[in-house]
Order: C-alpha cells, then sequence, then structure tokens
C-alpha cells in the first residue's frame, strides 16, 4: 500500500506484561501469580499487571484499591525502574543485531525496519522469530510481536497473539485484515473515539472505509484524515531511530485530596524539582508549562502557558506553574498534581507526509 514509496518490513516488538514479568523473573515466589507493579498504597496507581491478575480484570492505571477488590489474592510489589531500564537496553542490543532503524516508543516496546537488515535476511517474519527466542534465551523474557509494510499495522498485529506470540499481515492481506478490524482495535482509537464511532453506525474497518475524509474530519478533526488513510492501509511514517522527544512530566498522587491550593504549594515544589531535573538530565528545555490537576471525583483539567523562551530552570517552572494554579478556582479537592513542559528545543518541523494509494503485493514476508 505504499503506491512509489518503497514497501517496507516493519516489525513491532511489545514485551509481555514487562514490569511485572521482569518482577516474577527476579523472585521464582512470584511465578504464576496474580500481582501488580505498584498500586500498594492508600492511594496508589497500578503500573503494571501479570497476566495472572489480568484475568481478574485487573489492569494498569487501574487503583490498588479497585485491583484488589477484583482479586482478592493480588500481590502487590514495589517498582524497580533501574532494573527495567537495565533490561530495556539488553534487549534493544539485541534488535541493533539486526537493523540500526530501531525506534523505541517506551522501555518495552519498539519499532524494528528490517528492510535491509544486518542478517541478510529477508524474511522479516522469521527475524522476529529469532529476536523473540534470543529474547527469552538470553534475558528470560517473553516477547510478542506484528510484521508488516508499515507501523500502524504491526502494532495493530503485535497484540493479536500476546502472549508470547507473533502474527504477520501480508501485503496482499493488509485490505481484508483492516476491513475485518474492530474499530477498538484500530492504534490511535481510544475509549470515547469508540463509543462516538458506534453511535455514527462506525463498528469495523469496512465501516470506516465508508465514509469519506470530508465526514471523518467534520466529526473527528484532524484525527479524521488519519482515520481516512490508515484503513486503506496508508501510513508512511517512517521508523526513526532517534524519536524526538515531545514533552517531558512529572506528577504526584497524594494520600489525603487537598482542598485548598496553599497545601499543593509545597507539592509543586517537589514536582517542579522532579521537571527539573528530568530536563537537565535528559539537556533540553521548554517554552509551554502545563499544570496537570486530577480532582477527586477523576476529572482532568489542564492549564497552560508558553514562555517567549526556553527554561528548564526549577524556580522559573514553579513560578509559572504557581501562575496557572491560582489562574482560576478549584472545582473540588485535589488528589494529583502533575507538571509537564512541551514545545521543547529538540523539536523540529515535520515534513508532510506523502500519500499514496496505490497496491504494490509480492513482498515475501
Amino acid at each position: 500500500m505504499q503506491g512509489d514509496l518503497p514497501i517496507r518490513k516493519i516489525i513491532h516488538v511489545d514485551m509481555d506484561a514487562f514490569y511485572a514479568s521482569v518482577e516474577q523473573m527476579d523472585n521464582p515466589e512470584l511465578k504464576g501469580k496474580p500481582i501488580a507493579v505498584g498500586g500498594g498504597s492508600k492511594r496508589g496507581v497500578i503500573s503494571a499487571a501479570s497476566y495472572e491478575a489480568r484475568k481478574f480484570g485487573v489492569k494498569s492505571a487501574m487503583s490498588g484499591t479497585l485491583a484488589a477488590k477484583l482479586c482478592p489474592d493480588l500481590i502487590f510489589v514495589r517498582h524497580h525502574f533501574e532494573r527495567y531500564t537495565e533490561i530495556s537496553r539488553r534487549i534493544r542490543q539485541i534488535f541493533y543485531d539486526y537493523t540500526d532503524l530501531v525506534e523505541p516508543l517506551s522501555l518495552d516496546e519498539a519499532y524494528l525496519d528490517v528492510t535491509e537488515n544486518k542478517k541478510g535476511n529477508p524474511s522479516a517474519s522469521l527475524i522476529a522469530q529469532e529476536i523473540r527466542e534470543r529474547i527469552f534465551n538470553e534475558i528470560g523474557l517473553t516477547a510478542s510481536a506484528g510484521i508488516s509494510i508499515n507501523k500502524f499495522i504491526a502494532k495493530v498485529a503485535s497484540d493479536y497473539n500476546k502472549p508470547n506470540g507473533q502474527k504477520t499481515v501480508n501485503p496482499e492481506d493488509v485490505v481484508e485484515f483492516l476491513e475485518q478490524l474492530d474499530i477498538r482495535k484500530f492504534y490511535g482509537v481510544g475509549k470515547v473515539t469508540a463509543e462516538k464511532m458506534y453511535q455514527l453506525g462506525i463498528f469495523t474497518g469496512t465501516d470506516l472505509k465508508q465514509k469519506s475524509i470530508e465526514y471523518l474530519e467534520e466529526h473527528f478533526g484532524k484525527s479524521g484524515k488519519y482515520y481516512y488513510y490508515v484503513v486503506r492501509g496508508i501510513h508512511n511514517s517512517e521508523v526513526k531511530p532517534n524519536r524526538i522527544r515531545k514533552s517531558l512530566a512529572a506528577e504526584r498522587t497524594f494520600s489525603e485530596n487537598l482542598s485548598s491550593e496553599i497545601f499543593m504549594l509545597e507539592k509543586l515544589d517537589h514536582i517542579a524539582d522532579e521537571v527539573s531535573k528530568r530536563l537537565t538530565k535528559n539537556k533540553v528545555a521548554g517554552k509551554t508549562v502545563t499544570l496537570k490537576i486530577k480532582y477527586s471525583d477523576f476529572s482532568l483539567q489542564t492549564r497552560s502557558k508558553t514562555l517567549p523562551y526556553f527554561i528548564n530552570d526549577k524556580h522559573i517552572i514553579l513560578d509559572t506553574s504557581k501562575q496557572l494554579l491560582y489562574q482560576e478556582k478549584l472545582k473540588n479537592s485535589v488528589r494529583l498534581l502533575g507538571i509537564s513542559l512541551s514545545n521543547l528545543n529538540t523539536e523540529t518541523k515535520k515534513e508532510p507526509e506523502k500519500k499514496s494509494v496505490s497496491v504494490q503485493l509480492k513482498f515475501g514476508f
């Protein structure tokens, strides 16, 4: 589906329940048991759940209190991010044995362009299988993979045979694969958007394909164009080895709800300090400060201010965050505050993405 552009062989590798799997690997007593990483404190939120816990409905971003109700035997373990980072580096080194075109999305997933690879292997499927076998044999963890002609389809496919599986969508199968796909499986379609699509009678890729680009833009804004093209297998975004960071943030969930701005100032001081340290570590600065406020009823509000110059200084970040805090009256008591810096000095103007609609088959996946 790449038209005048060369067809690529893209692999999306996604580790299986990464944080939880690392904890189970490091502590054999946890193997086969339902565990949650994080979420153990009174107001804690779960970072990851093992597959044993997921069977009970436990998932990331869920409160520990709810998770414990769903799974009474749930074991809470503290997160060890340094350990996860170490393992992630080792996994990435395996990727680099096959290609230098590796685009990490997070510690536990990445895109690989193996169109031309260091092993001279024409089969992206066999490369994915070999990578997964090496991760298991050399590190002790399982991974899943999706293989196809672009990043979008590869990412969707990697979720198909989880855990410890892979799925290849060959060029000649792309159209049928996308037409039969449940709209909830489309990467970029969240819960709210899926509900809106349902209301419009869009349940599958076939339904989505019937809508014109004008119709989709009318109902979904800029995202409408994205939906129009990806359902036709057109997603020409290249694997970018050096992904440009768009923002940097830190946040805190409080053990008790805070009802006054005065009580929040000390918390903001700590958060601003953390953001400043992360900016300095990553050697970046930004212009836009955003204050994130999550209320006791779980409603979310953000307030932003863009400065005329780049900053990474804690005091400027804190002062700007205070201005945003006092910008308007709080709607309710607050359970979480966060500060992020965006519009970073690492960003560059993106070239318009080329679009094409012709189909090329015969690829040898």
